[in-house]
């Protein structure tokens, strides 16, 4: 039977459930571009409103997952793992994650992405490193995996192309947040990966690209029965972004902090995202093969930090990705922004609130981000927190100092910092780091769609 664009639209337009047939020649006609632009933001759409089944998802995930190559591992001898998180501020586990999992025994080819809108890009800070190249070929990639166990790269022309097309038309016509289109985007870069396993870090609360908490567990199960489908042990953490996780947000600021907490250093201001790195990678060395728990697997974590193996494979990786290891030595000496502006706080109280995405908006505009796609990004910008949730504050106290290359930069981030953050007259308990773990045991509970309001 021959298919027509026009005819699956109105299907689902109208909500039916659509054959794989359908959606398989709607993925080809994105990858190869034989459906148009118009045509396919309506079937976005029509997604967005109409939502999917899970096998609709499943057919979806697989379609876009096998329109262009994918990576093979065989010979590698290690289970092969990665992490994945939803987006959110002064995230830097992947720098922590990748090397613990690497020095238990597991292979990591991680494929990452930029900046986008209020949150950070992992391959923009690793290139804040001088000559590090996050642009591979795969026989290149695995060569350094091969070498060190861990690679972080961005995704190639011909890995997922039908993803490339959809999440760009995505972003142009209001369809981002639909959780199935957000599942699909993700599941099918990490299945193309060639994961034995994967664990997911999804975000709730106000740095969150979703901020409802029931809405993030539903995407977290179906990212968690996406995976299991396709044959890879798959778990999602739900964990909180009501504040900018660790101590800095911004490019080199935040590989200078990961590398001090893989050195084994101890802040009270990092501990939030060295605990969630351990959890992460705690999972992954559980579902990879090399502990019989999560918690056995935290506990080689913590023990692959504590003599050094994990710092070494991250420096192993540097260096065989063209890396300057002169600047990861350096540390803090390397960090030299041109300027550097304190905000005091106004008034005593307790840091009782978080806007946090107005924060990560802020960090973006300060340089370490872009407005466009292929912007270029400013190594040194970004910020440092000085205080936590539920901190006592003091009229005068340091709360955040940022840093920027261009001052006429400074006006509208210190308008947003001063905006974001709230000091109120009685203490308050941050909210927990995990908030919940959602694996194949206990998914079908969240797997009920919220209703929209």
């Amino acid at each position: 039977m021959t298919l027509h664009a026009v005819d699956i639209i109105r299907r689902k337009r109208d909500g039916e459930e659509l054959s794989a047939d359908e959606i398989r020649f709607v993925v080809e006609g994105a990858a190869r571009e034989t459906i148009p632009e118009e045509q396919l933001s309506a079937w976005l759409m029509a997604v967005f409103l109409r939502g999917l089944s899970l096998a609709e998802l499943d057919t979806l995930t697989t379609a876009m997952r096998y329109s262009g190559e994918t990576l093979q591992h065989s010979g590698l001898g290690r289970n092969t793992v990665d992490k994945h998180s939803t987006g959110g501020v002064g995230d830097k586990t992947s720098f922590l994650v990748a090397p613990i999992a690497a020095a238990a025994g597991l292979a990591d080819p991680m494929i990452s992405g930029r900046a986008l809108g209020h949150t950070g890009g992992t391959l923009d800070k690793l290139e804040s490193i001088p000559g590090f190249r996050t642009q591979l070929s795969l026989d290149e990639m695995r060569r350094v995996l091969e070498k060190c166990g861990a690679s972080i790269v961005g995704q190639t022309k011909n890995l997922v192309p039908a993803d490339r097309k959809l999440y760009a038309l995505r972003d142009r016509t209001a369809t981002v947040e639909s959780p199935y289109l957000i599942c699909a985007s993700i599941m099918s870069k990490k299945l193309a990966a060639g994961l034995d396993a994967l664990a997911i870090d999804v975000k709730a609360g106000s740095g969150a690209f979703l901020r409802d908490e029931a809405e993030s567990a539903y995407l977290a199960a179906l990212m968690v029965e996406t995976g299991e489908r396709a044959g890879t042990r798959t778990v999602a953490i739900q964990t909180d972004m009501s504040q900018p996780l660790g101590r800095f947000a911004g490019n080199w600021v935040e590989v200078q902090e990961s590398v001090a907490l893989l050195r084994g250093e101890r802040d009270p201001l990092t501990e939030d995202c060295r605990e969630i790195s351990l959890v992460l990678a705690g999972w992954m060395i559980h579902l990879g093969g090399k502990a019989a728990t999560a918690e056995e697997g935290k506990r080689i974590a913590e023990e692959k930090i504590a003599d050094g193996s994990a710092l070494h494979i991250f420096r192993e990786m540097i260096a065989a990705q063209g890396g300057d290891l002169n600047a990861i030595d350096a540390g803090a000496a390397f960090h030299s922004p041109k300027i550097r502006r304190m905000l005091r706080a106004d008034r005593s109280g307790y840091f009782t609130a978080a806007d946090c995405t107005m924060i990560g908006w802020a960090v973006q505009r300060l340089g370490a981000g872009r407005e466009r796609a292929g912007e270029p990004v400013e190594a040194h910008a970004g910020i440092e927190m000085h205080v936590k949730l539920g901190a006592k504050i003091e009229a005068g106290q340091p709360l955040v100092t940022m840093f920027m290359q261009d001052e006429a930069r400074v006006a509208e981030p210190e308008h947003l910092l001063r905006a974001a953050i709230t000091i109120g007259d009685a203490p308050v308990a941050p909210p927990p780091l995990v908030r919940q773990i959602i694996s194949a045991d206990n998914k079908n509970k969240f797997l009920n769609p919220p209703q929209r309001t």
